[in-house]
């Protein structure tokens, strides 16, 4: 089964950047879905973006479009969240995930915290 290595987060400030990575162990198909969610203390596990394995198919979540970018490198088996113009609400836990197509999220990474100060 795969499994997901996350790296990246950390304390910056409004307006800054961070780029989260996640490196996976085993074959990614063309129509994988790979993830990044994240969650805010009391609040659920939001979709942030996703992209398919092949990288046609790529979702951002309206509230952060234009800021935040998802990618992938095939040859390092890796996904990468951009994220751009940091605001204080983006502090979360941020996760990655990867489901098959038309399956669940069932594969997780071990998360990293996001902390943007004002």
């Amino acid at each position: 089964q795969v499994q997901l290595l996350q790296s990246g987060g950390g304390l910056v400030q409004a307006g800054e950047s961070l780029r989260l990575s996640c490196a996976a162990s085993g074959r990614i198909f063309s129509d994988d879905f790979m993830g990044w969610f994240r969650q805010a203390p009391g609040k659920q596990r939001d979709l942030v973006a996703s992209i398919t394995g092949s990288g046609v198919n790529i979702y951002i979540a309206d509230s952060v479009k234009g800021r935040f970018t998802i990618s992938r490198s095939s040859a390092k088996n890796t996904v990468y969240l951009q994220m751009n113009s940091l605001e204080v609400e983006n502090t979360a836990v941020y996760y990655c995930a990867i489901r098959s197509a038309g399956g669940l999220w069932n594969v997780w990474g071990q998360g990293a915290q996001v902390t943007v100060s004002s």
